[in-house]
């Protein structure tokens, strides 16, 4: 079989199984199984299939069937031009969460904390675009620490990046001038409503803190000020509904400056804003 005829195959299997934008899907998985760049695809058409490549193609199709995320398969996802390894542990670099990224990049910074690590994807491109800073990322989960710690290296930012098991600010002492944040934030009666892509594959603690689904916001609005320096920034993404109550607990807190930001598909999904040099820092612990 050619690697044509085994991509029409594949993809007839995903459409047939109900996956959205399965032609997409079946060319990556494609890639994989040939162990080539997804647009080095069309070269290899003509190509005839190996038992080898059939094999791990049939493997990755059966798991996209059952609706295991693309990234989860492959071990891998592009964000802010750098690959990322991705596996259950960890949330699935996604593309709106690049308005944080370049947002953040806005303003130069120096020391940059990231609550909710997970693949380090937004710590670390931030850290490779900003060549000057040094960060810390926490997560609860040591596993995903590990993911992100394995991507830091890779990308080679180890050194300027370090790995903190924290429970958002419990574990965390001294000041940034940047936190950064996309915590878990959908509400406990919305998540039956995910698609199943999402709601049966990715780690459920990272995407819902159950309730309402804004405690990590309250936590993250009460203990922000003391671990910013005065005129530091904190920029958090936001489900698409939160923005108000988001830009509220934060101004409650002291917080000014603060700005709604939206992704390119025109959906709040930032907000941002800024400590007040004047404001009196907090005792640190």
């Amino acid at each position: 079989m050619k690697a044509q005829e085994a991509l029409i195959a594949a993809t007839r299997q995903l459409t047939q199984a109900g996956i959205a934008g399965a032609a997409g899907d079946a060319r990556r998985l494609l890639a994989h199984a040939l162990g080539i760049a997804p647009d080095r695809v069309t070269l290899a058409l003509q190509d005839p299939m190996s038992e080898g490549a059939q094999a791990r193609l049939d493997v990755a199709i059966i798991a996209r069937a059952a609706h295991q995320p693309v990234a989860q398969i492959t071990g891998k996802r592009l964000f802010w031009g750098h690959e990322f390894r991705v596996t259950r542990d960890t949330l699935d670099p996604r593309p709106e969460t690049e308005t944080l990224v370049q947002a953040a990049l806005e303003q130069p910074f120096v020391s940059l904390l990231d609550l909710g690590t997970g693949t380090g994807c937004i710590l670390i491109s931030l850290l490779k675009s900003m060549p000057i800073a040094q960060g810390v990322g926490t997560d609860i989960s040591p596993a995903a620490l590990e993911v992100a710690r394995e991507n830091a290296n890779v990308l080679g930012v180890s050194k300027r990046a370090g790995f903190t098991a924290s429970d958002w600010f419990d574990s965390i002492t001294g000041r940034f001038d940047l936190i950064v944040s996309n915590p878990p934030y959908i509400a406990a009666d919305e998540m039956a409503a995910l698609s199943p892509d999402v709601r049966d594959w990715e780690p459920q603690g990272a995407l819902s803190p159950g309730g309402d689904g804004l405690d990590a916001y309250r936590a993250i609005a009460r203990g922000a000020g003391a671990r910013l320096m005065g005129g530091g920034r904190i920029l958090l993404e936001i489900g698409p509904t939160q923005g108000a109550v988001v830009r509220d607990l934060l101004a409650a807190q002291g917080f000014d400056q603060i700005a709604i930001l939206r992704d390119l598909d025109g959906r709040d999904r930032v907000v941002a804003a800024r400590k007040p040099t004047e404001v009196e820092d907090c005792a640190l612990g």
